[in-house]
């Protein structure tokens, strides 16, 4: 851009316009809190309604749909008001206030909660996508965190975000054109996304029939051969069940201690305030929030990394690559598999599977018990399972045929899986590196073939 002006975001083309968001909204929606506690309680919520999306529903810059509640089709009217529309931009309104959603076609009548605020912009005036991209600009999620109140915990009310100050091109076709380059690779990475969910649920597929429903053992035990599967594999397995610590299991089956087939180990954290452990650090550091943004179950970067200093800090140091990593408090359950070597704070348990049981094997045990895991989890502040509740946990060690054929199956789908992680991270990459660019006006963009 050849002319530039200084804003609070950074320098921006002198040809953007700068309005109040309040001013650029739709007049009979503008900015809307959700609804308040007493009008939504948690026994409201139903099997089969309308879903409402809360703060834990927000990624990056789309709703989620995995655990989302959901309301009666007579809570739905009497809380019309908080209806979404796509093109509609949903906020945390307490805690992470910077995180947004776009509403797409898919989430169109959903609800919000209370711990949202709703941002509905004039399509006349601004492009809901434009905007969109614009919140998720570095420079306006500190200035957001900045004029949130509350020391303890932060938050917006619809004054805070009425008032908030956003620049913009003066030609739609342009805000759209900007949008659209943006939206092409969050669009890849959600298709990504996607394809990841169907592999996964192959490779459970695939685990529950062989080690949760038996399905080819209770063939052969029927004088049947075991559907979807070649004479070699079929004839690894037995004919018949017997009893075990943990129920029915296959003949000839094993149950140990999971503490005594995989090594399990607690992480540490080091002291926050020394900087000579982070400042510079190469070496990766995973808490549960570098799980919790995951959307497959692979992980291939942190947050945070430690120094050399830092690092002999940690107990466990650096786990190899493959390990598998479960959240073990705050919440229990996000499980992935490292793709990098990394160490641990005292919020996880990994396993290292270098003895009995393959870390694929591994992984999706732990999805498939994780309630039984939550049921031994204690704590008075927040639940938490430590390393020596979860030891003991028993778990069924098949022969060590069974599991190669398990691996030989189901290892071209986690590489596919890991393939289209990487990719995605490459491409989220590649956006947080333009988007600033993009949305100052640095990158000149031509807008008159944009179809409005």
């Amino acid at each position: 851009m050849s002319e530039t002006r200084l804003t609070a975001y950074g320098d921006f083309a002198a040809n953007f316009i700068e309005e109040r968001l309040e001013k650029l909204c739709d007049p009979s929606g503008g900015v809307q809190t959700g609804p308040f506690g007493s009008q939504l309680h948690q026994h409201d919520y139903v099997p089969i309604g309308t879903p409402i999306i809360t703060v834990e529903h927000l990624g990056e810059n789309r709703i989620l749909h995995q655990g989302v509640p959901l309301v009666s089709d007579d809570d739905k009217e009497r809380l019309s008001k908080y209806t979404l529309r796509k093109g509609d931009i949903v906020f945390s309104r307490v805690g992470s206030v910077d995180r947004r959603a776009l509403v797409t076609e898919a989430e169109e009548g959903w609800l919000f909660s209370g711990r949202c605020l709703r941002v509905r912009p004039d399509p006349n005036k601004i492009d809901s996508v434009y905007l969109s991209y614009f919140f998720g600009l570095p420079s306006f999620k500190e200035h957001i965190r900045a004029i949130a109140v509350g020391a303890t915990m932060p938050s917006l009310n619809t004054e805070i975000l009425s008032n908030v100050v956003v620049l913009y091109p003066p030609d739609l076709n342009e805000q759209r054109a900007i949008a659209r380059i943006l939206s092409s690779l969050d669009d890849k990475i959600e298709l990504n996304r996607r394809m990841n969910q169907t592999l996964e649920a192959m490779a459970r597929a695939i685990f529950k029939s062989w080690f949760v429903d038996f399905d080819p053992v209770r063939a052969k035990a029927d004088g049947r051969e075991p559907e979807g599967m070649d004479a070699d594999t079929a004839a690894l397995f037995p004919d018949g069940f017997e009893d075990s610590d943990i129920g029915e299991i296959p003949k000839g089956w094993i149950v140990r201690s999971i503490g005594d087939v995989v090594n399990v180990l607690g992480g540490g954290t080091p002291s926050t305030i020394e900087t000579s452990y982070w400042e510079g650090g190469i070496h990766s550091f995973c808490t549960p929030k570098d799980m919790s943004s995951l959307t497959s179950p692979i992980l291939l970067n942190t947050e945070r990394h430690l120094t050399d200093k830092g690092l002999v800090k940690v107990s466990s140091g650096q786990l190899p690559i493959g390990t598998v990593l479960m959240s073990s408090r705050a919440p229990i359950g996000y499980l992935a598999i490292s793709e990098i070597p990394v160490s641990i704070n005292q919020g996880i348990i990994a396993m290292v599977c270098d003895k009995d049981l393959p870390n694929l094997y591994v992984l999706n045990w732990a999805q498939t018990n994780m309630e039984g895991f939550i049921a031994v989890a204690n704590g008075s502040t927040f639940l938490e399972i430590s390393k020596w509740n979860f030891r003991p946990i028993k778990v069924l060690v098949p022969p060590t045929s069974i599991l190669k054929e398990f691996m030989r199956a189901i290892d071209p789908v986690y590489l596919q899986i890991t393939n289209n992680a990487k990719q995605s991270l490459t491409l989220e990459e590649l956006r947080n590196a333009i988007l600033p660019r993009l949305i100052s006006g640095e990158i000149p963009v031509n807008g008159r073939d944009v179809v409005p």
